[in-house]
């Protein structure tokens, strides 16, 4: 089931993405984050009339989020988003992310959102299918512009149009 993030989810949300923190490259974030870090972020999000959706399992359990940022704050940026997609790491590979990519872009249709943007940690194969399935084409590659776990990590940038 995916449906929009509300306050309780914030302590799964959080227990997700700390293990992309902490054992992963995916993120640049190096210090794992509580839930009211997360219950801000998605304040922030759903204040700018953007999506943050939550996919559940048959459990009721949250396996997975995504969402949409401003691109940049400038008004003529008002068109543009960036997206974000994160699992738990038990459901990777099942389709939940294409599932929550389906209900997010749909919600940024009706909001009139024009281009999509992801910026994903190189290399991430699975990541770049996913957007790639999406649409998105790669627009960038910036080289050793992060570094975690002691290596300079390179990030590429993927855009899309939604089509009306």
């Amino acid at each position: 089931m995916i449906r929009n993030a509300v306050s309780k989810d914030a302590t799964s949300i959080a227990e997700i993405y700390n293990h992309y923190i902490s054992d992963t490259i995916v993120t640049f974030e190096t210090e794992i984050i509580c839930s009211e870090d997360i219950l801000n972020r998605i304040s922030k999000v759903q204040s700018d009339d953007l999506p943050w959706l939550i996919a559940e399992d048959s459990s009721g359990a949250l396996i997975g989020y995504a969402y949409a940022t401003k691109w940049r704050e400038r008004f003529a940026y008002r068109f543009s988003v960036e997206v974000t997609v994160y699992l738990s790491p038990k459901c990777i590979g099942n389709g939940v992310g294409s599932q929550l990519y389906d209900a997010l872009f749909s919600e940024l249709k009706s909001r009139s959102i024009h281009s999509v943007i992801a910026g994903i940690t190189l290399p991430n194969p699975a990541s770049v299918a996913l957007h790639e399935k999406f649409g998105l084409e790669k627009v960038a590659h910036f080289k050793q512009v992060g570094f975690k776990f002691e290596q300079w990590r390179d990030v590429g940038y993927w855009q899309g149009v939604i089509k009306a």
